[in-house]
């Protein structure tokens, strides 16, 4: 990090050449472009329903087209990719719809073929839906009648043959009221005649199939029957307007009860009201009220939960499911009962944290042991797969389990035991991979990395496709300086299993260490789209956006950070979140303990919030979180370094001299610390500053 001093009368005045964004404009113009091919009048419909207060597994199919294969340059869209897009996000957040990003699938542009729709809702999403989920489907393009028919219009959709070539509302209700199951369902179009699928009048236009939807069913659609539904770059950049309402209505714009839940009722509402109004009444969402569950679910915002309102709970729950029968579970080394195929086991009330999981099935490898994240106040679903007869040998199997059960508990002298079961397990099988991994884990906890680095790659010379273990491994390299062969370990495991989330933060953080900013920022999106409550790959792409120069992009993902590791100490929510063998790669310059390492984390969070704040001469904010990074780190050179220009720069600002020796404080304070930072001169030129000027009144 640089800081700039530019003195120039000999008072001592100084500034600070601070680098100032600017936030972006809102909107609020006339739409532009109607989303409407032109056809025949009439419409059919299909009726809305309802959620609830906990979060199920939810499913969700996303369809964004622009640009049509078939049609002219004059019937081509602008926006509904982005608004896809824009969608995806917003569901796919935990501020939002808390959709695990796996679950959703994104059909874009050409990917949107009328086969590839077919398949999404005919064969994926009633073979992955259950009773209890939550499914939605999101259409963002051309809609048309046709025939007395409604239709949706795929990319590779031809004007000259609409019946073959269009996914017809008919099918579209037969599919979502039969073929998906779900607890709670809903449907989102934004189109031109997206209204004919809502069922104002005339349900037999599609041939009666909406009738037999039942009361789960919410569906918003961009406008009435006869309406056309607009987009126009004035919103947001550029959407559709009624996408626009609803993702703004969605990150809790339409919470008008304050409890930090969007539910149906008032997403409807939210969206009309707006549309309506934007368009000086030409667009009009429309939406069955007389059926769907008004408190149906939509979205989660809780930082929009006003005061007053209770917190979120604080501790997590582990949904398991298995994919056969009489699959018994262990967690943390102890048993916590048998799963059934298509029966799940709910175990609430585990403190935050990651959990060490484990199926077994008599005959059967085990699946794990393996490590998973148990996130406060949410549900986190887990797939047991039992696939491999046993190969393993007894003996060894059980010298794991007895290792696990010491490792699971941390500090030296239980590392030390489960080392000795771990080393029996290897001799006992020579080609067990999983105790060499533990091995090479509990080895880096003791801080002894030769024998780590030789048991980590003693797992991947056993099984080459352990991605686990070179994900771990990668991680010990990143504590002991060794970044390129980390980056090299992270690379191998991102190409053998590309939806390894840890492997992703991990080179988020190696990337910010070798200042190459773009490729962090990108490893980082890529870790959150696939776990988006993990906190440290919010923190890392904070520090890489602010780095690049993006303070307010970063300001949001400190924040993010900060909000999803602020554990209850009481629960020891943040010893256990942080346990040796998962927030690896942190750099520990000592032996601290893990309580330590979520002080430095925040500490460094808030310099970020800081730095961020100072760079846009924003200094009350950015002095607040000084002060906050200085109550977890006190001894943190550049805290107080940044701290004192922050200081200096309002006094000057604003005529506050009494804030100079709060500045002098803190420069002294950084040379104290460190002394031989390239900053020292910065901090030294201040004092003397400060002291001329001091003398001179």
């Amino acid at each position: 990090m640089s800081f700039i001093l530019r003195t120039s009368d000999a008072r001592g005045a100084w500034l600070l050449a601070l680098a100032v964004t600017l936030p972006l404009a809102a909107q609020q113009k006339p739409p532009n472009k109607e989303r409407d091919l032109r056809v025949e009048k009439d419409a059919a419909s299909i009726p809305p329903q309802p959620q609830g207060v906990r979060i199920p597994r939810s499913y969700a199919l996303v369809v964004g087209i622009a640009n049509y294969q078939n049609l002219a340059a004059a019937q081509q869209l602008q926006f509904p990719e982005r608004d896809a897009e824009a969608i995806y996000s917003i569901l796919i957040s935990t501020e939002g719809g808390n959709f695990r990003a796996e679950n959703v699938h994104k059909l874009v542009g050409p990917k949107a073929t009328l086969a590839r729709l077919r398949y999404e809702l005919e064969e994926w999403l009633p073979s992955v839906a259950k009773d209890d989920d939550r499914v939605l489907i999101y259409f963002a393009g051309h809609g048309f009648v046709y025939g007395g028919k409604a239709y949706l219009a795929p990319y590779d959709f031809d004007l000259k043959n609409i019946a073959a070539t269009g996914y017809g509302m008919d099918a579209l209700g037969r599919d979502i009221g039969v073929k998906i199951k779900g607890k709670w369902k809903v449907l989102l179009t934004d189109s031109c005649h997206s209204g004919a699928i809502n069922p104002d009048a005339d349900v037999q236009l599609i041939n009666g199939t909406l009738g037999t939807l039942n009361k789960s069913l919410f569906s918003l659609t961009a406008s009435r029957d006869r309406e056309r539904s607009f987009e126009s770059k004035d919103w947001g950049g550029g959407h559709g307007i009624f996408t626009y309402y609803v993702v703004k209505g969605l990150e809790g714009a339409a919470d008008e009860s304050g409890d930090g839940i969007v539910t149906a009722d008032e997403l409807a509402e939210y969206v009309h009201r707006n549309v309506r109004e934007a368009t000086s009444g030409q667009q009009n969402p429309t939406s069955d009220r007389g059926s769907f569950d008004t408190n149906m679910l939509l979205s989660y915002a809780p930082s929009n939960v006003k005061p007053g309102a209770p917190p979120a709970p604080k501790f997590g729950t582990l949904i398991l499911e298995a994919n056969m029968s009489g699959v018994e579970v262990f967690v943390d080394g102890k048993s916590v009962g048998v799963v059934s195929k298509g029966t799940p086991l709910s175990l609430p009330g585990l403190v935050p944290g990651v959990h060490v999981i484990k199926g077994v099935k008599m005959g059967y490898e085990p699946d794990g042991p393996r490590e998973e994240m148990v996130y406060p106040g949410q549900e986190t679903t887990i797939s047991i797969k039992i696939l491999i007869a046993k190969r393993h040998n007894k003996a060894a199997l059980d010298a794991l389990d007895e290792g696990l059960k010491y490792y699971t508990k941390g500090f030296a002298d239980n590392y030390h035991k489960a080392a000795t079961y771990f080393e029996k397990a290897l001799s006992i099988d020579p080609t067990y991979s999983q105790a060499a991994l533990y091995l090479g884990r509990t080895y880096n906890a003791l801080f002894e990395e030769d024998k780590a680095e030789q048991y980590f790659r003693k797992a991947i010379e056993i099984d080459p496709d352990y991605v686990e273990a070179h994900s771990s491994f990668a991680g010990m390299l990143l504590d002991t300086g060794n970044v390129d062969e980390a980056i090299r370990q992270l690379n191998v495991a991102t190409q053998r299993d590309p939806n390894h989330a840890m492997s992703w933060y991990l080179l988020a953080e190696a990337y910010r260490l070798k200042e190459a900013y773009p490729e962090s920022i990108e490893a980082a999106h890529k870790a959150i789209q696939l776990t988006p409550n993990k906190a440290e790959a919010h923190f890392w792409l904070a520090e890489s956006l602010r780095l690049s120069g993006k303070y307010g992009d970063s300001e949001n993902e400190y924040q993010q950070y900060l909000k999803l590791s602020d554990f209850d100490s009481k629960l020891a929510g943040q010893l256990n979140y942080y346990v040796l063998g998962y927030l690896m790669g942190f750099g520990k310059k000592k032996r601290a303990a893990q309580q330590d390492i979520w002080k430095d984390l925040r500490s460094l969070a808030y310099f970020g919030l800081c730095d961020a704040e100072r760079k846009q001469s924003h200094f009350d904010q950015a002095i607040a979180y000084c002060e906050k990074s200085l109550n977890y780190s006190s001894d943190d050179p550049y805290v107080h370094l940044a701290l004192g220009l922050s200081l200096a720069k309002k006094a000057q600002q604003n005529g506050i001299v009494e804030m100079l020796p709060a500045a002098r404080q803190h420069f002294v304070a950084m040379l104290n610390i460190n002394s031989d930072l390239a900053e020292a001169d910065l901090a030294r030129k201040n004092i003397a500053s400060i002291d001329a000027f001091m003398k001179s009144r």
